[in-house]
């Protein structure tokens, strides 16, 4: 069980990277800016284990 849990943070963390990373080359589309930070919330709470 804790290595199942391991992986699922670990693939969270990547996304929520990529998401950032996303957020950080867009310039010039305040709109897609804004929806990277709506769908990185969920992957940040995963990752601080927020419920």
């Amino acid at each position: 069980m804790d290595l199942i849990m391991v992986v699922y943070y670990l693939i969270s963390a990547y996304v929520g990277g990529m998401l950032v990373w996303n957020f950080v080359r867009e310039k010039e589309d305040r709109e897609r800016m804004l929806l990277y930070l709506i769908v990185l919330i969920p992957f940040a709470l995963r990752i601080l284990r927020v419920r």
